[in-house]
């Protein structure tokens, strides 16, 4: 399968969601959150000076927006303030980054565990942050190899979180309070890095995989089903498209400082052959 391109000139893609036949995205070095439709016309939605990442909504449709640089949850009101969901500084050690929202407004956040800026740093684990409804930040669980993209099943009793670093998904019981028991591993990647995910009307989750420049579909036990090659870096993908069969990408050749200048960043995509399903 090839892709095919949808956006250029983006810096660095990240958080791609579909909604209401868009797909919503963010560009760190753009500072931009903005949204496509499937004929490629762009607008911007929002802007946000310390790095957009991760995007969900809330019940009433407010938009949340990962702040990563200054650590907090951002909520975009229907008349497009922007004002503090959240702050995540008790609970991040890292800029933040890719985060998931179930059906009641709860989100589950990820971040870098350490400064990745820093020549020679190490990564070292890192908590995952809970927000409930109301912008209360508590700690959901802990020991993350750089927590990335996320999602959650149908049901809403599932979270299965990309660990990068680990490569690994891990899965969660989300009990009615939205807090996390009976941590397992989902999937061991072997050589695969997952960064962005989500998850198919059968159950499997695609991975972007930005080290071995692929989008994997894996299955609960770690059977790779399918294997799209890009040819460079992959770091978000995300179902949609007007039967939820189309899998959109996040591309690009940097992902430091330097994909500001150099806006080779895409957004790509491919048609695949089972649906969207779940949270994002």
């Amino acid at each position: 399968m090839t892709l095919t391109t949808l956006v250029t000139d983006l810096s660095f893609g990240e958080g791609p969601r579909w909604r209401n036949g868009h797909l919503y995205y963010s560009d760190f070095y753009q500072h931009t959150v903005s949204r496509v439709d499937v004929d490629g016309n762009v607008s911007v939605v929002a802007r946000v000076a310390n790095q957009p990442s991760g995007l969900g909504w809330m019940p009433d449709g407010d938009l949340l927006i990962v702040s990563m640089l200054d650590q907090k949850l951002l909520r975009q009101h229907s008349d497009g303030r922007l004002t503090e969901h959240a702050d995540l500084g008790n609970v991040a050690t890292g800029h933040c980054n890719d985060m998931v929202v179930d059906g009641k407004g709860r989100a589950y956040v990820g971040n870098f565990g350490y400064d990745n800026r820093v020549k020679g740093a190490k990564p070292v684990p890192a908590d995952l942050a809970f927000v409930d409804v109301d912008g209360t930040v508590t700690c959901a669980a802990t020991g993350f190899m750089f927590p990335n993209g996320s999602v959650i099943t149908p049901d809403e009793k599932t979270l299965i979180v990309a660990e990068t670093m680990g490569r690994r998904l891990s899965a969660f019981t989300i009990d009615s309070n939205g807090s996390l028991s009976n941590r397992r591993i989902w999937a061991d990647l072997g050589p695969h890095y997952p960064d962005g995910i989500c998850l198919d009307e059968k159950g499997a989750v695609w991975i972007a995989d930005p080290v071995r420049r692929a989008l994997v579909r894996v299955e609960e036990g770690g059977n790779i089903t399918d294997r799209i090659e890009a040819g460079y870096p992959v770091y978000a993908c995300m179902l949609g498209g007007v039967d939820g069969k189309r899998l959109f990408a996040c591309t690009g050749l940097a992902s430091g400082d330097e994909a500001a200048a150099t806006r080779n960043g895409k957004i790509e995509y491919v048609d695949v052959e089972h649906a969207l399903a779940g949270y994002p």
